[in-house]
């Protein structure tokens, strides 16, 4: 075969082949440190600065994301969002259609002085989320609480999508 006429290229042993081992060439190991910097960079491992679309929503320490939980029950849709570090006068809540936007803006200010230097963090950004809600929610009677960094939204359900719901029969044949 013509790869095995390039100088260059190992040939790989029957355990690396078995194991899934990649070449030991530079261009080769430079694309899979490159690939794994991008991975733990954008990949969905836990603590990375991003996750993929309806990620897992799990606790994250980055500024423009942070955790929520959905709860739906026959009576109402309960939003909460630990949202820690944010005033409430940051915050921003809108209800259009089926579809719930919190929005805010965090600010940090950290300072220490000492008698040989002076240092002075300071960090914002803003953050935004969107929720899908199930129809005949009565937008009307939403409320909203938030105490403590937590964020509780409680949306309650109108009688007609109450009466939608329909139990379906499990049958064994």
């Amino acid at each position: 075969m013509v790869r095995d006429l390039i100088p260059w290229r190992k040939k790989r042993s029957a355990e690396q082949v078995a194991l899934g081992h990649q070449s030991d060439h530079p261009i080769v190991t430079l694309q899979r440190e490159m690939n794994e910097l991008f991975d733990s960079f954008f990949g969905e491992k836990e603590g990375n600065l991003t996750s993929k679309l309806w990620g897992d929503l799990r606790s994250r320490d980055t500024l423009g994301s942070f955790s929520i939980d959905v709860t739906e029950s026959d009576k109402e849709v309960r939003v909460t969002a630990d949202i820690p570090g944010v005033d409430e006068k940051d915050l921003d809540i809108e209800l259009t259609d089926n579809l719930l936007t919190i929005r805010g803006e965090k600010r940090q200010e950290a300072e220490e002085k000492e008698s040989n230097y002076h240092v002075i963090e300071r960090s914002w950004g803003s953050f935004r989320r969107s929720i899908p809600l199930p129809a005949g929610i009565e937008t009307d009677q939403a409320k909203a609480r938030f105490r403590n960094g937590v964020l509780t939204v409680t949306l309650p359900k109108s009688a007609e999508a109450r009466e939608r719901r329909k139990l379906i029969p499990i049958s064994t044949t």
